[in-house]
């Protein structure tokens, strides 16, 4: 069965996270973070899939407090 896909912006990868916006747009800008899936006219999106993959692979927690 397929995931489910929705796109996530810095709020929500923020808040997944559980991080402050300026560290969020710190790992979104690193090499390794995916390359957006679309940019609107509101900004930069992101799968949830494509997130949830980096976060599985880059991160020891989801608090924030992880290597990033």
């Amino acid at each position: 069965m397929a995931e489910e896909l929705y796109p996530m912006g810095p709020e929500e990868i923020r808040q997944r996270l559980n991080v402050s916006r300026q560290r969020a747009y710190v790992l979104i800008g690193r090499k390794n973070f995916p390359d957006p899936w679309r940019e609107l006219a509101i900004g930069k999106v992101w799968r949830s899939t494509d997130v949830e993959r980096w976060i599985k692979q880059h991160r020891t927690d989801t608090d924030g407090e992880g290597q990033g």
